[in-house]
């Protein structure tokens, strides 16, 4: 099993390097650095393993032909090269047991919000919704999802959907219980596929009611999957 020992994390220059590159993405709908991680959490704390071939066109706002201009086959070995470091060092770091410090950007008063990553996240869920459903719906763990919840629905349209306003030291706490649900939400899948790889993993899926996307949502919102959790992989 690999360790991810020897990943360096990314150095501020190339996180800054990775988030312009998003910027210039064709289309203004490729996430920024503070969405991408809350989004590789997502992915690599889930049910199961996306490929990048599948989580590509969700980072860069549409499919890399359309979107994407490298200037040459440097450039995009070095910014795909900077998106496997940053998801290696967000996987060794849970790997280790450890809970992932989220990369938040700071708006022009240096405060961090956190709705961005938050989002990610839930575009990442959105990814393998179904098995996700089984976490949410889980009386005793589904609540480590919460903080992500949270901040996605924070400035959400709806005002139902909207949780009751977040003071700075209650978004600090959140965003703090925002790493350790990330680190539950790992611990919770590795734990279900150690107990039997091979038949656990088909019994889990026949047991876990399909989640529909006209169907109400599993987090209790009390909207269309499609358009609460199931929307996340929609700008």
């Amino acid at each position: 099993m690999r360790t991810f020992t020897q990943n360096v994390p990314l150095t501020d220059a190339e996180l800054d390097r990775l988030g312009d590159f998003l910027k210039s993405c064709k289309g203004g709908k490729a996430m920024n650095v503070e969405a991408l991680d809350g989004f590789f959490a997502a992915l690599i704390a889930g049910p199961e393993i996306v490929m990048p071939s599948e989580y590509y066109p969700e980072v860069f706002g549409g499919e890399m032909s359309e979107t994407c201009e490298f200037a040459s086959l440097d450039e995009a070995n070095e910014i795909l090269g900077l998106m496997m470091r940053h998801w290696n060092d967000i996987a060794g770091t849970l790997f280790k047991g450890e809970a992932y410090v989220p990369l938040l950007l700071e708006d022009e008063d240096g405060t961090a919000h956190g709705n961005d990553w938050a989002r990610g996240f839930m575009r990442g869920m959105g990814m393998r919704h179904d098995g996700w459903a089984e976490l949410v719906n889980d009386e005793k763990h589904g609540g480590c999802l919460i903080p992500m919840m949270m901040l996605c629905h924070e400035h959400d349209e709806d005002p139902e959907m909207r949780p009751k306003p977040i003071s700075p030291e209650k978004r600090e706490e959140v965003i703090l219980h925002m790493a350790a649900g990330l680190l539950g939400a790992y611990h919770y899948f590795r734990s279900h596929r150690q107990v039997s790889p091979g038949a656990h993993t088909s019994e889990r899926r026949r047991n876990t009611p399909k989640v529909g996307r006209n169907d109400p949502c599993p987090c209790g919102s009390g909207k269309k999957y499609k358009r609460c959790c199931g929307g996340a992989t929609v700008n």
